[in-house]
Parts: structure tokens; sequence; C-alpha cells
């Protein structure tokens, strides 16, 4: 049952639109939840592999590399040979490397594997919301598509040391790949019955410099960036910025000239996409920058287990299905900038409140804030996505999904850097004449004070605790800058931009090859 009825001549999503939508969400949880699955994962992994402590970073960060930096690139190509069959084909890659992983026995093997799982992620996530342009043709029902598909991606990310946590306790650490596997077969099962094929007509040929640019731009990038983040700035991760700014220049050029761009750098001209792109950056900053104090808050403030620590956070999960029931309740009735503004106010409140944690405050005080800030971002991030993929024509809505998921990439990398190097900068300063181990982390300290005499001890971890809640007040404060900033733009730009937003101008081909005309009405296009 498809096209159940029309709205303001609309047609309606049906029984397989929304069942499909089930099968879209298991990518998009899982993606998600790799990104922090190997968290717990990361010390059996190193007493079985051995491996250096450069492998071990590039363990950890190699998938969210390759992802980052070949979003832009499968998001043209599936415009171009079918986002359905991109789907697939990312599927079967994500679940073949997750094997492969598993059973890795080396080191190099495991990176190895990590880059082809970012590669398959990089395939899944700009096919997963393209195709909700695709199913999902009535504002309304777009909207609330989107908040489940936003909802899987936030979920995947907290449940994902839950799930590793869980896992590695009764299984060993390969375990923590093998559960893609079966989602990965039942996807591959499910969406060829239930997920309908486009290809954009007219999309030319596959631009390979192009994607070859857009790969040297993206990864020297966040490359830099993270390793700001962790190290502080230094000339090498500064030039790798610099070296990557010039290559998206370079890129930016022949997007302009090609005949067959990897994105429309026209749509840049439209306000309401470029608007709604650089407030999905300004909130992923703020959120991803608050977020790594949370995190760390709960484990070595409060001294909870990375386990329980993963269970307190699922706290939140009230406050965002309220926040979401709201914004959907509204979204026919207020405009968007102003949903979009409330949303960003509440990640600023929620930032505010984490400006009062102290080191006895207890677990309320920091639940209430992320909670706050996670319920906002939430509404935030649902609307922006559903405003560019609006903005920009049916045809090219695996470019712009490719750009919104490049775009939160690239404001929770800067979030990490700038907030957490803010942070940093406080207690190091707080820290000042303690031992060196104890100077560097809070982590370093609780080390430290284990290996120092009574009184002694405490009273060094009682004044890095402190000086780390310090450095929280710090980021949370910046972090509630930002997002008051994006708030106040949002209503500046966006303000014009009706209740429910007509779609940008394309044509609706919803059919297996490029150019074949959807036949009917959108009802039957889907169907198909």
């Amino acid at each position: 049952m498809t096209g159940t009825g029309t709205s303001n001549g609309t047609a309606l999503a049906g029984r397989k639109e929304w069942t499909g939508l089930a099968v879209l969400f298991l990518p998009t949880l899982l993606i998600s939840m790799d990104i922090s699955v190997l968290f717990f994962a990361l010390p059996f992994i190193s007493e079985d592999l051995a491996p250096s402590g450069t492998q071990q970073l590039w363990i950890m960060d190699m998938y969210g590399f390759v992802l980052a930096g070949m979003l832009i690139t499968m998001g043209a190509l599936g415009d171009r040979i079918g986002r359905r069959r991109l789907l697939l084909i990312g599927a079967t890659a994500f679940g073949v490397a997750s094997v492969v992983a598993a059973y890795s026995g080396s080191a190099e093997v495991l990176i190895a594997t990590r880059a082809l799982l970012g590669l398959g992620g990089a395939t899944l996530m700009p096919s997963t919301l393209a195709l909700i342009r695709n199913m999902f043709h009535d504002a309304r029902q777009r909207k609330t598509a989107i908040s489940i598909w936003t909802g899987a991606m936030v979920g995947g990310a907290t449940v994902g040391p839950i799930v590793g946590g869980f896992v590695l306790e009764h299984f060993w650490w390969g375990a923590a790949f093998l559960i893609n596997v079966p989602a990965m077969v039942l996807l591959l099962v499910l969406a060829p019955a239930l997920l309908p094929e486009y290809r954009a007509p007219r999309a030319g040929r596959f631009d390979v410099l192009s994607a070859f640019l857009s790969l040297a731009a993206v990864l020297p990038v966040i490359y830099g960036i993270k390793q700001m983040a962790v190290h502080g700035v230094g000339p090498v991760p500064a030039l790798s910025v610099v070296v990557g700014l010039a290559v998206a220049w370079v890129f930016v050029r022949r997007q302009r000239t090609s005949a067959n761009p990897l994105i429309d750098v026209e749509l840049f001209r439209q306000r309401t996409f470029s608007a709604s792109l650089l407030i999905n950056v300004l909130a992923m900053f703020a959120f991803i920058g608050v977020t790594l104090y949370t995190n760390q808050y709960l484990q070595l403030v409060l001294g909870k287990s990375p386990f329980h620590a993963a269970l307190w956070s699922m706290a939140v999960m009230p406050a965002i299905m309220i926040a979401m029931t709201v914004s959907g309740i509204l979204a026919d009735k207020v405009r968007p900038a102003y949903l979009l503004a409330a949303g960003l106010l509440l990640t600023t409140a929620g930032a505010l409140v984490l400006t009062r944690v102290r080191t006895d405050s207890g677990i309320a005080v920091v639940l209430t804030g992320a909670a706050l800030v996670a319920a906002g971002l939430l509404m935030g991030s649902t609307l922006t996505a559903d405003l560019i993929l609006a903005a920009a024509p049916p045809e090219r809505a695996g470019s712009a999904s490719a750009l919104s998921e490049t775009g939160s990439e690239f404001g929770g990398a800067l979030g990490m850097a700038i907030l957490g190097t803010i942070g940093t900068a406080v207690y190091h300063d707080r820290m000042s004449g303690t031992p060196a181990e104890a100077h560097e982390t809070l982590g370093g300290a609780v080390a430290a004070a284990a290996q120092l005499p009574g009184r002694t001890g405490t009273e060094l971890l009682d004044t890095a605790r402190e000086a780390f809640t310090a450095g929280v007040h710090a980021a949370a404060f910046g972090a509630a800058i930002v997002t008051f900033t994006a708030a106040v733009l949002a209503v500046v730009l966006l303000r014009q931009v009706p209740a429910s937003a007509p779609a940008a101008k394309g044509t609706e081909n919803d059919g297996d090859s490029a150019g074949e005309p959807a036949g009917g009405n959108a009802s039957e296009a889907v169907a198909r």
C-alpha cells in the first residue's frame, strides 16, 4: 500500500514507505554505532594484536577519516548510478568488512578494514537521507521521517558504547564488528522490495578528478583538526589544514567550470540551503564539544565506569522525545526559523546548566544539561536536514545530503578541537606545578594519584577534578555563545521560509534509469 492520499496535491506516503523507512533505520543506526563501539574494545585489541601507539590511533580514527572524506563523492555517485543500488553496494561492503575486521590477525589488517568500513558508511549515509527525499513528498511526513533518521544517528552514538560494553563482557572483541552483519543482510534482502530506485536524469559523467580533489581537501582538514584537538596547535596539523583548504579552493573552482560537477555550487546561492548548512555546522560544533566533556565528567569526576556512564547517558532520551514531539506538532504552524531558534536556545540553556556543574553536584545537574543540549540539537538537526533537502532539486538530493553530513563532520571536528583546546588550556593552567602526568590530563591525574600515599593522592585528585570541572565550564560557555549566535542567525536568515517550505523545482524521477519519466502521479512514481 503506497500513496494513501494527497495533501495539497502532494502524494502521501503509505505503509510501504514507512516500512522502507524502518529498513533505512538499520544502516543509519549501525554507521553511528560503529564510530563509538570500539571505545571498550581497544584494550582487548591492544592485548591481542599489540599495535603501536600510532596504529592504535589509526584503528580508532581511520573509519571517521574515510567516512568524512568520501561523503561528497558517494553522494554524487548515488545520484548517477542509483541511490538504492549504491545503498546495496555499501551494505555489502560494510558487511564483508565487518567480518574481516572481526577476524583480523594484525593491526595493519584491522586498519585497512576500518577504512573499508568508512567507505561503506560513506555510501550508506547520503543514500539513506536522499532516499527519504524520494519516498516522502509531503513536507510534514518528510519532517517526521527525517526526525526518525536523525534519532537513529544520535541513538547509535549513544547505544554504541553500551552495546560494545555488553558484547565484550560475553564475547571476544571481534564480536563488536559481527553485530553489523545480520542488519546488513536484512537490508540486502528487504531494500529491493521496499525502497524505490532513483537516478538523476541527465546527471552526466562522473568526474573522477573532482572525487579525488574532494577527498584530498576533506582528509587533511579533518586530520589536522583532530590532531590539534589531541596534541594542541603544531606545525604539522596546521600545515595539514592549510593544504586541505588550498585543495578545497581548487575543488570549488573545478565545480564552477566542470560540465558535470560533483556538487552544484549554485545551491550555495540559495539562502535557505547555505544558511541551514552553516547553522548545522555550528550546532554540531557545540554538541560534540560539550559531549566530549560530559562523558569524561561522568567517568573521571563522578567515578562511573565507562559502561555505567553509557547507561546513565540514556537518561537524556525522554527530553529528546518530548522536544521532538513538540517540534513535530508545531511544524505546520510555526516557521522553521523560529522552531530552529527554539531548539538552539534549548541547547544554549543546557550548556549554561553545565557551567553550574561542580565536583560534588551529583549526577542530576550534568544529566539535565546534557538532556537539554541533546534535545535542542535533535530539533535543530532535523529541521536543517529537511531545509537542506527541500532547497535542493530532487536530482541533487544525494549531493545535498552528502554536504549536510560533511558539514556535520566538520562541525564536530571543529568543536572537539576548539572547545577541547579551551577546556584543556584551563585545566593546564589550574594544574601548574603538579606532576607532568597529572598536568597533562585528568586521566593521568587519576593514575598519578593512585601511586601517591593517602592524603597526598587525595589532594592531587581533588585538585585535578576541580581543574577539569573549570575546563567544562569554559567549554560549555563557549558552546552557549556559539548556539545563541546560531539561533540569531536562524531567525535573521530563515525567517522568510514558510511553515511548510515548498520543494525546490526539479524533476521528480523515481524510475529505474536516468531520464525515465515518472509517469502518472507522485504516488505511482514512489510505488515503482
